[in-house]
């Protein structure tokens, strides 16, 4: 099989890299990002099957980053991360169609118990 392909978007290198080893530990491919553009025109060029953003970021926010995912290619889950966590916050990322949401700093055991969970669960039949 295949391994699953994880890409992480936070303008925090040390977030990045963190969840980078974690996850590779595990036999995953993960690509890491500090900046959504770059990231988004990588997705064009690869299959990803998550995709962990941070909320906030300069050029471009996790929101904007969900939105476009979920327009191109809404088979990929999506899991929001943030300094900046609020009720509201959460409410618009799952309104958005994001598929979990996390407050930093995150533990890395909960962040894998979510992507497993994602990658396993099928499909809704609509």
């Amino acid at each position: 099989m295949a391994a699953y392909r994880i890409m992480v978007i936070d303008d925090e290198n040390i977030v990045g890299k963190m969840i980078k080893t974690a996850f590779e530990h595990d036999g995953y491919i993960v690509e890491t990002f500090l900046n959504p553009k770059p990231a988004l025109a990588r997705l064009k060029e690869e299959k990803f099957h998550v995709v962990i953003t941070d909320l906030k970021m300069k050029d471009m926010d996790g929101m904007g980053v969900l939105k476009t995912i979920k327009d191109e290619s809404p088979e990929i889950k999506v899991i929001m991360i943030t300094a900046f966590a609020s009720l509201d916050a959460a409410v618009e990322a799952f309104r958005r169609n994001a598929n979990d949401f996390f407050a930093k700093p995150v533990k890395i055991s909960d962040l894998k118990a979510c992507v497993q969970r994602l990658l396993h669960e099928t499909p809704s039949q609509g």
